[in-house]
């Protein structure tokens, strides 16, 4: 896999980040662009730090200092301004057209950033679980249960031991239940929900495994989890539940089942084979 770049590297250890360093690394991914060209001084006043703060910062990702980590800014973001200097944002302010085409490739990017974080390991252990799972259960809250939801519905079509489990009260009686042979699915952009923890320690203490769906790998609820399989799709302070961010997990479950799928590829194809069959009588 392609080596992990700036904004994953804070993704990544957002969560270890103080306080201060952490007005560093929202400005920083936010103001792509503007920081590669910013000095010290500037980028220290624009996010409301010390410039020795900055420097703790950069060494805490790997950098020997502020030029290498503006270098690292640069690779990143290179070649992703859009055509004529126009930034992405006023291009969907300025047409329909403009706007179809921020969409398209705020979500192409999505996948790209999640296909660079996939890890080959994480994802063979993860089959591993849901192979030899007496039950799976899909979870998630707000917006991410709708993703647990299209995971229990994906997986029924070849396993019977599915099920998404949505009301938090639920969720909380469904994981105070499971045994050591249960797995659940946890759909968390943030990792970080206080429904979350507390289940996730529940299934911890029932000594039943969890795969948890993420943005940071180092946040609170991934220190509980078996396996954390980590997706892209970078998102600001107001867009809670960006259509990228979901495509990138939809993209994460699709490589789960077809790997799964994989493991017994006329097995699974008789039993998918079998559902359609059945499915067709519900249409005209």
């Amino acid at each position: 896999m392609p080596s992990v770049n700036v904004f994953e590297k804070i993704n990544g250890e957002y969560y270890q980040l103080t306080s201060a360093e952490k007005k560093v690394a929202d400005y920083a991914v936010i103001h792509q662009q503007q920081t590669q060209f910013m000095s010290i001084s500037e980028l220290a006043e624009e996010a409301g730090v010390a410039e020795a703060t900055i420097s703790r910062f950069c060494k805490r990702l790997g950098y020997k200092g502020y030029s290498a980590f503006k270098l690292a800014i640069a690779n990143a973001t290179a070649g992703r301004q859009e055509p004529g200097g126009a930034r992405r944002e006023d291009l969907a302010e300025d047409s329909l057209e403009g706007s179809c085409r921020v969409a398209y490739e705020n979500d192409v990017d999505a996948l790209r950033q999640t296909l660079e974080l996939l890890r080959p390991e994480t994802i063979h252990k993860a089959v591993d679980m849901i192979a030899s799972a007496g039950r799976v259960l899909c979870m998630g809250q707000g917006g991410s249960m709708i993703l647990a939801q299209e995971c229990a519905h994906l997986f029924s079509t070849i396993q019977m031991n599915f099920q998404a489990v949505m009301d938090s009260h639920m969720q909380a009686i469904a994981a105070s239940q499971l045994t050591a042979g249960d797995v659940v699915i946890y759909f968390s952009y943030s990792g970080s929900t206080t429904a979350l923890l507390k289940n996730l320690q529940l299934i911890q203490d029932r000594k039943a495994r969890s795969i948890l769906v993420t943005r940071f790998p180092k946040s609170p609820g991934a220190a509980y989890a078996d396996v954390v399989l980590q997706c892209g799709a970078r998102e600001g302070p107001l867009q809670g539940g960006s259509v990228a961010a979901r495509m990138a997990q939809l993209y994460l479950m699709d490589v789960l089942f077809r790997e799964v799928c994989r493991r017994d590829p006329e097995g699974y194809r008789s039993r998918q084979e079998m559902v359609a069959e059945v499915l067709s009588d519900k249409h005209i």
